[in-house]
């Protein structure tokens, strides 16, 4: 084996390109993503462009997943030391209205593919042991409830409780973690800032991809070398905010 990657998945916009570029500078890249163009300007937005790889797939389909990356790991002799799994697909459907093509598309992204990918990953004839950290990219909607988002917080729930059992199965060789967030700038949630009453729920205000960013670098970095099997919050105080306790703290 040769040298050794941080593989991102999602890298094509939001959180994987931001995580992209913040990792940059330090890392060799394999960027995933469905979309070639997109997953090109991630890395052309990268420092150090040529030395990052690209591996065009659609996570939404998982058949194949697990044996394409033990190929590509072989074929380009090069092994992976830490998986960050941010690509994710967000969701908004009422119970009545569930119907199985939605649900499963987000259980195949948010969840199933990351599986596919950590199996390959973990198998010391295809990766030799050079896997690290595994880091999650999950949500706060796994600990506030909202109608309409079931499914999509069963799905990110079950990355929660994956990465428990991972966290442990895999020491002390691997650490497992994820990270939640809550709104944060991007191109699929900017329909929230425009809903100022919204925006109040968030004491710090509403975040930036860079914020996420930098708790993953923590994250998987020597750093965080005694931190594994944990949800770190990430998200302005959103979940920690009580609209009872403003409204009695301001009369």
């Amino acid at each position: 084996m040769g040298e050794t990657y941080t593989l991102i998945t999602g890298a094509s916009s939001g959180f994987g390109r931001s995580i992209a570029q913040k990792l940059a500078p330090s890392r060799r890249l394999l960027l995933a993503g469905r979309n070639m163009e997109r997953l090109e300007a991630t890395r052309n937005s990268c420092e150090a462009p040529e030395r990052h790889l690209l591996w065009v797939r659609d996570l939404s389909q998982l058949d194949g997943i697990g044996d394409e990356l033990a190929s590509l790991l072989i074929e380009k002799k090069i092994g992976i030391e830490h998986f960050i799994h941010s690509a994710g697909v967000p969701g908004i459907q009422l119970a009545r209205a569930n119907e199985m093509a939605f649900v499963t598309q987000l259980f195949n992204v948010n969840l199933f593919s990351a599986m596919e990918i950590i199996r390959p990953l973990t198998q010391k004839r295809v990766n030799n042991g050079a896997l690290r950290s595994i880091t999650f990219i999950s949500s706060i909607a796994t600990r506030l409830g909202a109608s309409g988002y079931a499914v999509y917080a069963a799905s990110k729930g079950a990355v929660n409780a994956m990465s428990l059992s991972l966290a442990v199965e895999l020491a002390p060789a691997v650490r497992v973690n994820a990270v939640l967030p809550g709104i944060v700038e991007t191109r699929m949630t900017k329909e929230y800032f425009t809903d100022a009453s919204f925006v109040s729920f968030y004491p710090l205000g509403f975040g930036h991809p860079e914020d996420i960013a930098n708790a993953v670098e923590f994250l998987t970095s020597d750093r965080a070398r005694w931190i594994t099997g944990q949800e770190i919050v990430v998200d302005g105080g959103r979940t920690v905010f009580s609209p009872s306790t403003q409204t009695v703290a301001g009369s």
